[in-house]
């Protein structure tokens, strides 16, 4: 098992977690420097965005005109694990949730 090199921190309440510069910089994808923000998105899409009410990674592929093949094969991950993210049934790994937005153009944070 890994030793974890990340600190918890409590700053006024609210937990943070500290990690390493080189892994931070890890987690940005060049989508997050680069995609378009939320409010270039047509309203319904940003609405159903931020209802929470629907999968983010389905409202994006259908926004992008993809299937779930073709999104799964963007990404390099496999057709049953992206439904299996769409429908809520896992959450992904944070590898996949970086494939993902990359394939979608969009910062990892959207999809999680």
């Amino acid at each position: 098992m890994r030793q974890s090199s990340h600190d918890l921190l409590h700053i006024q309440g609210r937990p943070y977690m500290l990690v390493p510069l080189h892994e931070y910089r890890a987690m940005l994808s060049p989508a997050a420097l680069t995609s378009v923000p939320t409010k270039d998105l047509p309203d319904d899409i940003r609405d159903r965005l931020a209802a929470g009410q629907e999968s983010p990674v389905r409202v994006l592929r259908k926004y992008r005109g993809m299937t779930q093949a073709t999104l799964a094969l963007a990404a390099g991950l496999s057709r049953p694990y992206l439904t299996e993210i769409e429908r809520g049934a896992k959450d992904g790994s944070l590898a996949a949730i970086k494939a993902l937005a990359q394939a979608l153009d969009v910062p990892p944070g959207w999809l999680i």
